[in-house]
């Protein structure tokens, strides 16, 4: 996940109008989207460049969601999942691509198998939970659990979205969905 965030080409939330495009484009709330977390409790740190609580400055790549540890995540939209994975920095995460879309959800509960014939699972047995790297999910289908794996200093998740290959501040799809009224 570190070398997905460092190899992004393009940030669209440098440009506010491109980004509120790329948040307006496919209508994905009106294809019932789903909010991503459930017992969420605040946002505690949004897109865009920040000080970083490990140190430094540097921009954030998704929109960080408070809950409750243990706390189930929903897919936020219809998809794939095209990769799962640990890595230092996003920890255990679960990466699903939908048409132009892709949703990245970090920090999750739970571990990487790697099988015998080579597919990868993401396992949370505490919360029920087998992610399949290839398999379909739906929108609002529970995906994990809010955890604090990798390079975290509190219970959350951290997601982000890209639309075509750019980043996209998650916080201005939420918003599109609230004006829609598809929370």
């Amino acid at each position: 996940m570190a070398d997905l965030l460092k190899a992004a080409p393009r940030v669209v939330a440098e440009d506010k109008a491109a980004a509120a495009a790329a948040a307006e484009a496919a209508n994905p709330w009106q294809q019932g989207a789903s909010f991503p977390v459930e017992q969420f409790t605040a946002y505690t740190s949004p897109f865009g460049y920040r000080q970083h609580p490990m140190g430094g400055h540097r921009f954030h790549y998704g929109l960080d969601l408070a809950a409750p540890l243990g706390s189930y995540i929903r897919s936020w939209w219809d998809g794939k999942v095209v990769k799962v994975d640990s890595d230092g920095a996003c920890g255990t995460y679960v990466l699903i691509k939908s048409g132009d879309w892709s949703h990245v959800y970090c920090h999750m509960q739970g571990h990487i198998v790697v099988e015998k014939e080579g597919g990868r699972v993401m396992v949370d047995r505490a919360g029920g939970l087998e992610i399949r790297q290839g398999q379909s999910v739906k929108a609002g289908q529970r995906i994990g659990r809010v955890g604090m794996t990798g390079a975290t200093t509190g219970p959350h998740l951290h997601w982000g979205l890209k639309y075509q290959g750019a980043w996209v501040d998650p916080a201005l799809v939420i918003k599109a969905m609230y004006r829609e009224q598809q929370l």
